[in-house]
């Protein structure tokens, strides 16, 4: 399997035309409108920057959760801690900006027998992509 492949297949990309901090400026009011609490902001390139090591793109990475969802999930399986929050990042990529994420369906095949939380837990995987598309236009 090509790298490519693999990323496809493990993340779920949404490409935008707004810079990074265009993108970046608007997630705490998306978490909002999409009832998701934003429990951290890390602003990469600054924290990298710190530490001696500058680069020369924008990163910015999320902490976002649904309680509802983390109770059911931590309830039943907790080895998904490993998993949550929810992560976003928003990065430059050459002339673009990516919105970037885990693709949650593999995992999800895993709870499909527990028919409420697999529910539960599509239905926060729809909308955040769809609160990521909606960030990539502005």
């Amino acid at each position: 399997m090509q790298n490519n492949e693999m990323i496809e297949m493990v993340m779920h990309q949404t490409e935008s035309k707004l810079t990074a901090e265009q993108v970046a400026g608007q997630v705490e009011a998306a978490c909002n409108k999409y009832s998701l609490a934003l429990l951290q902001t890390y602003i990469y390139h600054d924290i990298v920057e710190s530490k001696g090591f500058p680069i020369q793109r924008k990163v910015f990475v999320y902490n976002i959760c649904q309680a509802k969802t983390a109770s059911m999930m931590l309830t039943t399986n907790p080895e998904f801690s490993t998993f949550m929050p929810c992560t976003l990042a928003v990065y430059e990529a050459g002339d673009k900006t990516v919105l970037s994420t885990m693709n949650m369906e593999m995992m999800l095949e895993a709870v499909k027998s527990n028919a409420e939380l697999y529910n539960q837990a599509s239905n926060l995987f729809q909308s955040f992509k769809q609160m990521m598309d909606e960030l990539a236009v502005g």
